[in-house]
């Protein structure tokens, strides 16, 4: 089986520079719709039998193009939203941005017992996610998008997948695509790590805080 998880398109929340992880979250600002679009056309002829989506409003909105154009019903799973913020929900400041991303550190190096403050752990984390992936793969399809969250997604692949590419040592911006190989019971291998927006890397918006999008495991202080 093929997996595309797909970071969903810039936020108002990605360009301000805060962590905003709680439901319904912020929306595609008018690049991120632009993004949704491109990322449509890059995967159109990829044989995708199903959409996966988080919670959140902008993973729905990242998902609408394609699905129009391949006539399919995006499927929500809470367990792909991004890892909670906690304490540091909404927040841009130096400190929080740290805090969080340092946190994730921990959870990549395998203190996984660590809370986020006010959050959850980096197991509660990984169990809804392979709780959301396995709903996904029982679809009985080749081939599925599942369009996420930057930090969750690369902190499960991290965590899930083999191949050069993980341990996680890159980012993932808005839009940008990790394609895995495999299944359920004999693992994920990364295919494909797309750093930059699928649909071109003219769609990237450098001048974007987006603290989400940036390599954790270089912001822990540790």
């Amino acid at each position: 089986m093929r997996l595309f998880l797909l970071r969903h398109g810039q936020t108002h929340g990605n360009v301000s520079g805060q962590l905003d992880t709680a439901f319904p979250g912020l929306g595609l600002t008018d690049l991120g719709q632009r993004q949704a679009a491109a990322a449509a056309h890059a995967l159109g002829d990829e044989g995708i039998g199903a959409i996966a989506i988080s919670t959140l409003l902008r993973t729905a909105q990242t998902a609408a193009p394609i699905a129009a154009d391949l006539g399919l019903t995006p499927v929500e799973h809470d367990g792909l939203r991004e890892i909670t913020a906690g304490d540091f929900e909404m927040r841009g400041d130096e400190d929080a941005v740290l805090g969080y991303l340092g946190t994730i550190a921990h959870w990549l190096e395998g203190d996984l017992e660590r809370p986020m403050p006010g959050g959850e752990t980096g197991e509660h984390f990984l169990s809804r996610y392979d709780e959301a992936i396995a709903s996904t793969c029982a679809a009985g399809v080749d081939s599925a998008l599942v369009v996420s969250h930057g930090a969750a997604i690369r902190t499960w692949v991290t965590h899930r997948a083999n191949g050069e590419h993980a341990p996680i040592h890159e980012g993932l911006h808005n839009t940008g695509c990790i394609t895995l190989d495999g299944n359920l019971d004999d693992g994920w291998t990364v295919a494909n790590w797309g750093r930059e927006p699928i649909g071109g890397a003219w769609l990237d918006d450098p001048t974007a805080p987006d603290p989400t999008g940036d390599d954790p495991a270089q912001s822990s202080g540790s």
